[in-house]
């Protein structure tokens, strides 16, 4: 990867007769796989998480970020009640949310012979 950058660089340097876009194309096609490989997963996992947390309900079980099973008790602006016992209750930010629990997709523990 580095030659080829390099070869790019000298490609420039020298106006070996390519055109200007030809001498950056290398970095071109990395920026847009890093793209695909990077950015747009990352993406989708943001809109899934903003869509989890402005669907929160009473009576849902989540996880925080900190690993605390809670049940939703009372979802107020950006504020989200948990309780995590009988007459036991917490308050966190919606953002410490990490999931909700029998959201996650089911995984096939059975082995297939």
């Amino acid at each position: 990867m580095l030659s080829i950058m390099l070869q790019a660089a000298n490609g420039a340097a020298e106006g070996s007769g390519r055109g200007g876009i030809m001498s950056f194309l290398p970095f071109i096609l990395i920026i847009v796989i890093l793209w695909f490989l990077m950015i747009m997963p990352q993406r989708k996992r943001q809109k899934e998480t903003k869509k989890m947390l402005e669907t929160l309900q009473p009576k849902d079980k989540v996880v925080t970020i900190g690993g605390i099973i809670a049940t939703v008790q009372k979802v107020k602006n950006d504020i989200v009640v948990l309780g995590l016992g009988k007459d036991v209750q917490m308050e966190v930010r919606k953002s410490a949310i990490a999931s909700k629990l029998g959201d996650e997709p089911k995984k096939d523990t059975e082995t297939k012979k």
